[in-house]
């Protein structure tokens, strides 16, 4: 039996450097995700969207990991962002999802670290459908002052300081979406198909990668409302502008004549 453990320290993890400075070599390597097979059976893989996920680990060899990873990430998250999962092997079987774990006939390096690619999905999508929620709340309170009152209660510098972070927040979603695609060896391998798609079913992957689309997709929608308003709110006041300039003028022209 093994325990796969995954945790979401930062959103953003600078595998490059990470891969440079550790001690150990990898056994596979990409831009996004670095995984490893260490002495007396340990694995942990780390992935660039800030996800460490560890099997065989006691509890401080975790806790010391991650402070090292830590000096190598970007933006660390304060949430408690995390997944077990269990992986047991039974041979001549097929392939069975259990909650939270997996039975397998066969595993190896190439089984783990699909497994460990799934449970790190998971809990980005903690991660993010976080995010998400967040986002659609703080939009919501400036449309239910549009509803209630018809203005929003915002100034022009906060107003884009909010689209600001709301953009920032959304593009970084976006940026690691593309997670979901299946690694190369799925492809070539029939077997090791069979473990991604399971576990992407019993994640719920697909479906909950879709609530975060739909959501992205009102907040762009209201973020588009919110430009429309501070660019006719910025037109108004050229409006005004110009009308009080046209009317100084005009007082001066009535001024000189009767000065005259």
């Amino acid at each position: 039996m093994l325990k796969i453990e995954a945790f979401q320290i930062a959103q953003q993890i600078n595998i490059k450097r990470f891969n440079a400075d550790f001690k150990q070599s990898p056994v596979t390597s990409n831009s996004v995700e670095l995984f490893y097979h260490l002495e007396n059976n340990r694995y942990f893989c780390v992935f660039g969207y800030g996800i460490v996920v560890f099997a065989g680990y006691d509890d401080l060899a975790k806790s010391e990991l991650i402070r090292f990873l830590k000096t190598y990430c970007e933006d660390l998250v304060e949430g408690d962002f995390k997944e077990d999962f269990v992986v047991e092997t039974k041979e001549n079987q097929a392939i069975k999802l259990n909650y939270n774990s997996i039975e397998v006939p066969v595993l190896n390096d190439n089984v783990v670290q699909i497994i460990m690619l799934n449970i790190a999905q998971s809990v980005a999508l903690d991660f993010y459908e976080d995010l998400g929620f967040s986002i659609l709340s703080q939009t919501k309170v400036l449309t239910d002052q549009l509803e209630k009152e018809g203005k929003m209660k915002i100034s022009k510098t906060n107003l884009l300081k909010f689209i600001g972070k709301i953009l920032n927040i959304k593009n970084s979603i976006i940026d690691n979406l593309y997670i979901f695609d299946a690694p190369e060896i799925v492809w070539e391998n029939e077997y090791l198909e069979k473990v991604d798609e399971g576990l992407k079913k019993s994640f719920d992957l697909k479906m909950r990668y879709k609530d975060i689309d739909y959501k992205l997709k009102i907040v762009q929608e209201n973020l588009t409302l919110f430009t429309d308003l501070l660019q006719n709110r910025q037109s108004h006041n050229m409006e005004v502008i110009i009308i009080v300039l046209i009317l100084i003028e005009v007082l001066h022209v009535v001024l000189s004549y009767i000065i005259k």
